[in-house]
């Protein structure tokens, strides 16, 4: 995407507070767009609003369209469906945990859609971004209500794009392994084993959004490597998911 693309155009990045929502709407003011910023605690993106000349709108990602809308004089271009959840934990993770996750890492994008499709249709253009993650692609040990929420993630962001793209709505899928913020601290030793080695900047997940849109491509891939391993595991999902097992009992002997 050049910059005169999005020059001028309305943007609302969710869960800007830090990390990848940061860096994103950062990039998109340096390219010339109005930018709303999001998060639930108003005092964690005002800054960034002022850095960036833009406009803080806090509360439920799911429910901010109307109010980043007027901010915006009416219209928004580009949604960025940022805000996540990490949600570690296994199969016996509490009920609150999974709702969570779902709540945040799925419905909220489903919410946001919903209220950005009319206008979008109507008009014949729009541009959904969701931030997923790699475990929406391969898996992540350690996190059960994390990787299947990011794998709902990524499913939705595929069917918008399949039912959409001829009326003019683009959508990418943010995929990144491990990137320095706040979330893969939460990981804890799971993510630091499988996720730290490789783990880039923010920065470069901004990057690579606008490579992506660039090229009209729905995957956006910080860590190309994903893309290989993405193709190996559905060339071969029993030895995909036996070495993936063995990087679970080499975590588990980490632990012991």
């Amino acid at each position: 995407m050049t910059m005169g693309t999005v020059q001028g155009a309305g943007v609302v990045v969710t869960g800007a507070g830090g990390g990848i929502g940061a860096a994103l709407a950062r990039r998109f003011a340096a390219e010339g767009a109005r930018v709303v910023v999001n998060d639930l605690d108003l005092a964690r993106i005002e800054p960034l609003a002022k850095e960036i000349g833009g406009f803080a709108v806090a509360g439920d990602a799911s429910g901010i369209v109307d109010a980043a809308r007027e901010a915006l004089d009416g219209t928004v271009d580009v949604y960025c469906a940022n805000a996540g959840l990490a949600s570690p934990g296994d199969v016996f993770a509490d009920e609150e945990v999974w709702a969570a996750a779902w709540d945040v890492n799925v419905m909220a994008h489903v919410r946001a859609a919903r209220a950005l499709l009319p206008h979008w249709l109507e008009r014949g253009s729009g541009r959904f971004v969701t931030t997923a993650s790699a475990a929406g692609l391969l898996t992540m040990i350690g996190a059960a209500p994390y990787s299947v929420t990011k794998h709902g993630a990524v499913a939705f962001a595929e069917w918008l794009s399949l039912t959409y793209r001829h009326r003019g709505i683009k959508v990418h899928a943010i995929c990144p392994q491990g990137v320095r913020t706040d979330m893969l601290t939460a990981a804890g030793s799971a993510g630091e084993l499988v996720l730290g080695p490789g783990a880039v900047e923010p920065d470069v997940v901004a990057d690579a959004l606008f490579e992506a849109m660039d090229g009209d491509r729905f995957l956006v891939l910080p860590h190309p490597e994903v893309a290989g391993y993405y193709q190996a595991r559905a060339a071969d999902p029993d030895r995909w998911m036996r070495g993936m097992n063995r990087l679970q009992q080499k975590w588990e002997a980490s632990e012991a």
